[in-house]
């Protein structure tokens, strides 16, 4: 299957960074770069809608509010600012509020489920929970990472959960009612890994988590993009009741069911050969059916989850790549919308986002 010449957003000035696709309006994506600037795309329109000037520093990282996408969260520096994008206007777009509580610049800010709690990940290794309705600093999350704080998302099946990833290598389940965590896994430690895989150390860059309607088909999962080019899929209720923190690679199945533990995506399975900057569940056709992966060996990689979580199919895991699109620089971000033609969102290290039709 030949892949079409992507679609070309303009409007930044420099490298995009981020990318997010309205879950309300199909079509709408939203882009994030280093010149402070969010750009809004409707798919629809050849043009940008509206640029938004946000500040001076790059925005790592847009949200936007649950159950209200008119109110955007983005992040710049050590800062959080949110808008309503029906009170700005096109020459003044003036916060509604800004949150600075990080000490550090943040990597990831997201919403949780309720729309009740933001989750702000940062350098330092903190990751600071932040109560929307009270406009307060609910939690701070320390002493889980030594390093760079890289990800963060709300688990929406544990109400008052969050899971992180560092640059220590290390993916952390929290209970952020409590301010403490309860599971760390250690992918710097990973010995059982038979992969021989070995590029650049196990980094966790990003990570996703399937939402609720895609849990019934996808289990209670996490995917993990790593440094040193692997993409796992963890099933985060087994590994809490799992002792140690090492991982056991490629498809072990857990002795009280038939659900997959790990499923580890590497290069033998047609995976990276890079470090992984991205994962994403798709948002089209059947939602979650597949796993967008991008990196820095230049290539965005579609997972049939399916078949990677069927635990039936061990023996015939070189069909788990559902398809591998080339790209002439590195990966970024990416994301996917619910549409059946333009829906893989991926910003690269230009300033110009790609747009391309998945099927």
């Amino acid at each position: 299957m030949a892949m079409e010449e992507p679609r070309k957003l303009r409007g930044h000035k420099s490298t995009a960074t981020c990318c997010i696709a309205s879950r309300d309006r199909p079509g709408l994506v939203l882009t994030s770069g280093e010149d402070g600037c969010v750009c809004w795309f409707d798919l629809r329109c050849k043009d940008v809608q509206f640029i938004m000037d946000v500040g001076t520093e790059p925005v790592s990282s847009l949200c936007f509010k649950t159950g209200n996408e008119d109110i955007l969260y983005a992040s710049c520096g050590n800062e959080i600012k949110s808008f309503d994008v029906h009170m700005s206007s096109v020459n003044s777009w003036k916060p509604l509020e800004s949150f600075n509580y990080n000490k550090d610049e943040v990597n990831q800010v997201v919403c949780n489920g309720k729309s009740s709690f933001l989750a702000s990940a940062d350098d330092s290794g903190d990751v600071k929970i932040i109560d929307i309705g009270q406009k307060c600093l609910y939690k701070t999350l320390r002493a889980g990472h030594t390093s760079i704080c890289s990800s963060v998302q709300f688990i929406p099946w544990r109400p008052w959960e969050v899971i992180t990833g560092g640059l220590d290598s290390k993916l952390v389940l929290w209970d952020f009612s409590k301010g403490r965590s309860h599971k760390i896994i250690d992918f710097g430690s990973d010995t059982h890994n038979n992969s021989g895989q070995c590029l650049n150390p196990a980094f966790v860059h990003s990570i996703a988590i399937p939402e609720m309607d895609m849990v019934d088909k996808l289990d209670k999962i996490c995917a993990v993009a790593r440094g040193d080019g692997i993409v796992d899929l963890i099933n985060i209720e087994s590994e809490l009741t799992r002792k140690g923190t090492s991982s056991k690679g490629s498809s072990s199945s857990s002795s009280s069911s038939s659900a997959i533990k790990r499923v580890c995506l590497d290069y033998s399975v047609g995976g990276h050969n890079a470090a992984v900057s991205c994962v994403a569940f798709s948002l089209f056709q059947e939602k979650g059916r597949f796993l967008i992966s991008g990196g820095n060996d230049k290539t965005v990689k579609i997972w049939d989850c399916y078949k990677c979580l069927d635990p039936d199919n061990n023996n015939n895991n070189r069909d788990f790549l559902h398809f591998n699109i080339n790209l002439s620089k590195k990966v970024n971000w990416l994301c996917t919308n619910q549409s059946d033609s333009e829906n893989l969102v991926v910003c690269d290290t230009t300033r110009v986002v790609k747009v391309y039709s998945i099927s």
